[in-house]
């Protein structure tokens, strides 16, 4: 089955040059000559400008349509080809995120703290950031963005050589006496393409419905 990655910035070309697309599998670019009209996975890395041609591409060949963008349209509204948000591609992370999604309630009586980093040319959404805090009761505008390099370096520990790209987060609870410290890296471009790849082979796996997955629902399904 043919992969079509949609999008021109860092992401689509690191998912171009390193995707797997799995047995048979073919990995081309939204817009080439290469895309063929035939059920495919379509994964949007992309500012969304070409979100309306996508969508009609998808429901036309029942194609499943990966988005991981944060902020995206298709985060509301009906859908008419199976749709998977992806807040984040890394698989361990997602893992982690689903526990919390599980477990946030418990702690929600107690003071949290939550800390997100990354590299400074990042002006989008934190995504990862936002679904942690939903799961922990806090408002998007609690949430703590450092993308100061000095600040990175000195205080959050993140090695110079991983300050152009790098994810961090840092979540505390406290309630006076005790204290929880849980802490997140990520650090390059390799876990990127390995998770789509992950997510792209669950997709294939599954006969989906035309209706919004999200990834999370995956990890609690046992799919990833």
């Amino acid at each position: 089955m043919q992969v079509i990655v949609v999008g021109s910035g860092k992401l689509a070309r690191e998912l171009l040059a390193a995707l797997d697309a799995g047995h048979g599998g073919r990995v081309v670019p939204w817009g080439s000559g290469d895309v063929e009209t035939v059920k495919s996975i379509v994964v949007h890395a992309g500012s969304g400008r070409e979100m309306d041609d996508v969508r009609r591409f998808c429901e036309a060949t029942h194609s499943a349509l990966v988005e991981l963008a944060t902020g995206s349209v298709l985060e509301e509204g009906p859908v008419a080809c199976p749709v998977i948000l992806c807040p984040n591609t890394n698989i361990l992370m997602l893992k982690f995120m689903a526990m919390l999604g599980r477990s946030g309630p418990l702690f929600r009586s107690y003071r949290i703290g939550l800390v997100e980093s990354h590299q400074s040319g990042k002006t989008s959404v934190p995504g990862t950031a936002v679904s942690m805090a939903q799961a922990l009761g806090l408002d998007a505008s609690e949430i703590r963005s450092v993308r100061d390099a000095q600040v990175q370096q000195s205080t959050l520990q993140i090695p110079p050589e991983h300050l152009a790209r790098h994810a961090f987060h840092a979540v505390v609870i406290e309630d006076g006496a005790c204290s929880i410290r849980m802490e997140t890296r990520v650090y390059g471009d390799a876990p990127y393409a390995g998770g789509v790849a992950e997510i792209v082979a669950a997709v294939r796996q599954q006969a989906l419905e035309n209706r919004r997955y999200s990834i999370l629902e995956f990890i609690d399904n046992g799919w990833i």
